[in-house]
């Protein structure tokens, strides 16, 4: 018997249909190529990823992965579902040069039975909240990591400014990303994700909020975690 897979089919098709667009910076994806630059440093400041084992759990188009293997990473692996996002991921690593970065399409959970304890950092960003059970890619990616190792979580919360910001705005008012993008009822509020993460066996270091100024249309880190949202959590050992 076929095991369930942790996957929403409509969201896979959802991002396969804008896979050819994923690299292009002024895309629908315009907003992942500009949070990028911080969500990498504020790891990277963390723990070094120079000669580390890195995964990056629903990496689609791969902006993360390859960006954590130009950062000196001794091997990165990115993993997704969605085919379309993939193929343009290894796509654009060939274009780019970048030979230490390998795509795969597995489930994080079939992985995690694969290769326990293989990866010295572990980062799902921007997943969470696309997943029927993401309480299931948390146990999944602590099983992934080594022991000392770290994983990285960013996601949505769920509130009333959230619905306002992350989805009317976003999606309605400013048309960052198209419609539909987000599902109000699967954002997670910080204290469900924590207590997943403590019952996984993972240890909360770092907490980071991310904001969006319309005005100069940047985005920045900040300690307001009440609408986007990031956890820095290592695995004792």
């Amino acid at each position: 018997m076929r095991a369930m897979i942790n996957a929403d089919p409509q969201e896979l098709a959802k991002f396969s249909e804008l896979a050819h667009r994923w690299w292009d910076p002024e895309s629908e994806f315009r907003p992942l190529h500009q949070i990028n630059p911080l969500r990498l440093q504020w790891i990277d400041s963390l723990v070094p990823l120079a000669n580390k084992q890195l995964l990056d759990v629903g990496c689609g188009g791969g902006i993360l992965s390859e960006a954590m293997a130009q950062r000196g990473a001794a091997q990165v692996l990115g993993i997704d579902l969605a085919v379309k996002p993939l193929k343009v991921a290894q796509l654009h690593a060939l274009e780019s040069g970048v030979h230490n970065v390998d795509y795969r399409e597995i489930a994080v959970e079939a992985l995690a039975a694969e290769r326990p304890a293989s990866f010295d950092v572990v980062t799902c960003m921007e997943m969470l909240e696309h997943v029927p059970a993401p309480e299931s890619v948390v146990r999944a990616c602590t099983t992934l990591v080594k022991p000392g190792g770290w994983v990285f979580f960013s996601t949505l919360n769920r509130n009333a400014k959230a619905f306002l910001l992350a989805i009317v705005g976003a999606e309605y008012v400013l048309k960052l990303l198209p419609r539909g993008t987000h599902e109000y009822e699967k954002f997670i509020r910080p204290s469900e994700l924590a207590r997943w993460c403590r019952d996984a066996g993972l240890e909360l270091q770092r907490t980071r909020g991310l904001e969006y100024n319309p005005f100069t249309r940047h985005y920045a880190l900040s300690n307001d975690t009440s609408v986007n949202y990031l956890f820095a959590l290592r695995k004792p050992g």
